[in-house]
């Protein structure tokens, strides 16, 4: 039975980094709305109560039973959390004189087992609008920090579990030693014995996956992607060639990428046929400039090319397989009330009821880098498990305005002298994704004595976490003059090169 940790979501911007902090302590988590409540699951170690925009005093702000879940399980409050249980239990709350945000260093009363380890005048990250003012009876104040009365605290109450506050952010980079008290939370007070680990995924999964399908099929489609490949190869693990997977061409991949990717399936050993669908893409998106026409135009005839490849290869598949992640899953459930319909993955929503399939999503609960990790276990080289987010609609929302063979041609070009670069150069891991961009822009040139009429193009770099905020990466000048140059002088139809300097927000990492 694998050990967890329930962390109820209060619509903290920063939950999901509490979690990602707990498995990087190789203790496994799940993410819950509050409304949800924690399960009576004997497995269950510990609860986190998360921050959350709204203040303890709203008239709407969302409540759980404290002393309950303290009853049951070692709790610690972060922030919201925090504040929430100082008031449940008597204490005082009001709204800060001063809103609170960013660093602090906390002042420690006590060398309590939450606070093991840590030094004196540790840094720490403040954002809050309320404060603890008064702590309630049988609770001891753990550290202060120079603006707040109260920045940890541990009830002392008898016939309850473990019970501790924290008005700071452990869990964001800022406070130096956050992760340092969350493990002390996971280890000294939960007593979780930190084996959650990819191999111990890889085998737990298999076993899983084994006794779900048995000797049915599955059938999937692969994007050539990190998410696609690792789902896949769990599974083919579980049951061998029972795996079908269905590797769609759509015209708007990278160059070379349908083959490349092709090569890679069938050194991993997985049963993948690949469907060369170019032409009826390209028929499909004739005319088509406005992006949301253009990305619908793909997803449903991804669906329709998907499905009649299925029908002709597997009519007796019994679940379909996909690469669903647990950020997915976690933007498709509300805070505030039960889960809302699952979003789309990997342009094959609507299939599981057209075709009648169970799903089977081996990394649901996993995040992109636990993927990653997991994909390493399995043996999938790193030149596909470390490379760039690719947009589903692939280059169709890289190339702005309509799109045309040629057009493709010209980007795809474009785009594998500068990846290639970018490889060559060590920086391809430096930035978090790039690309190139086709713009309907032509403008003069001149080569040698003739005067040209060509094409632009856009380069892209940012870098990132998680995608959600990102910066144009600081790529240097020469490496970006060589680059235009062998664009330029490589790739006919294209005679100005540009690079984007703008960050995510105002702008999206995608044009289009």
């Amino acid at each position: 039975m694998t050990e967890k940790i329930i962390i109820l979501d209060f619509g903290s911007q920063y939950t999901q980094l509490i979690a990602r902090a707990v498995r990087e302590a190789n203790v496994y988590c799940e993410i819950l709305p509050f409304s949800k409540g924690v399960p009576a699951d004997p497995s269950i170690k510990g609860v986190i109560l998360s921050g959350s925009p709204f203040s303890v005093n709203d008239e709407a702000a969302p409540l759980v039973d404290v002393r309950a879940l303290a009853t049951n399980n070692p709790v610690l409050g972060v922030c919201y959390g925090a504040q929430l249980t100082a008031k449940q239990f008597g204490g005082s709350v009001e709204r800060s004189a001063k809103r609170e945000y960013g660093r602090a260093f906390l002042h420690l009363e006590s060398d309590e087992r939450l606070m093991a380890g840590i030094t004196p005048s540790s840094q720490v990250w403040m954002s809050h609008g309320d404060s603890i003012l008064k702590l309630p009876e049988n609770f001891r104040l753990l550290a202060t920090t120079d603006s707040i009365p109260v920045a940890a605290f541990k009830s002392e109450e008898a016939g309850l579990q473990p019970l501790y506050g924290l008005q700071f952010h452990p869990e964001v980079y800022h406070s130096i030693e956050g992760k340092k008290i969350l493990q002390n939370f996971l280890v000294n007070i939960c007593g979780c014995s930190q084996n959650w680990t990819p191999a111990h995924f890889v085998t737990e999964t298999v076993a899983a996956l084994k006794q779900q399908i048995g000797d049915r099929k599955v059938i999937m489609a692969l994007s050539g992607g990190v998410d696609s490949t690792v789902a896949a190869t769990l599974i083919h693990r579980a049951i061998g060639p029972n795996l079908h997977g269905i590797f769609v061409d759509n015209g708007v991949l990278r160059k070379n990428e349908f083959y490349q990717v092709l090569e890679i399936y069938r050194q991993l050993g997985l049963n993948v046929t690949g469907i060369d669908a170019r032409q009826r893409f390209y028929d499909a998106l004739a005319g088509k400039t406005d992006p949301e026409e253009k990305r619908k135009t793909i997803g449903g005839l991804f669906i329709d090319v998907f499905q009649e490849a299925a029908k002709a290869e597997d009519r007796d598949a019994s679940f379909l397989g996909q690469g669903t992640i647990y950020p997915d899953v976690i933007e498709s459930v509300s805070v505030h009330g039960p889960s809302v319909t699952i979003k789309s993955h990997h342009n094959v929503g609507g299939l599981p009821e057209k075709m009648h399939l169970q799903l089977v999503e081996p990394l649901r609960y996993l995040f992109k880098d636990e993927v990653r990790r997991v994909g390493r276990e399995l043996g999938i080289p790193d030149d596909l498990l470390n490379r760039h987010p690719f947009p589903g609609p692939g280059l169709a929302i890289r190339i702005l305005g309509e799109i045309t063979p040629e057009k493709v041609e010209l980007l795809q070009n474009a785009d594998d002298i500068y990846v290639k670069a970018l490889k060559s150069h060590n920086l391809y891991n430096a930035v978090w994704q790039a690309g190139s961009i086709l713009l309907p822009v032509k403008s003069v040139g001149v080569m040698g004595d003739e005067r040209t009429y060509e094409f632009t193009v856009a380069l892209r770099a940012v870098t990132s976490v998680d995608g959600m905020t990102a910066d144009w990466a600081h790529l240097p000048y020469d490496f970006l003059a060589h680059v235009s140059n062998e664009i330029i002088n490589s790739v006919r139809g294209i005679n100005r090169v540009v690079y984007d300097i703008s960050s995510k927000p105002p702008a999206t990492i995608e044009w289009e």
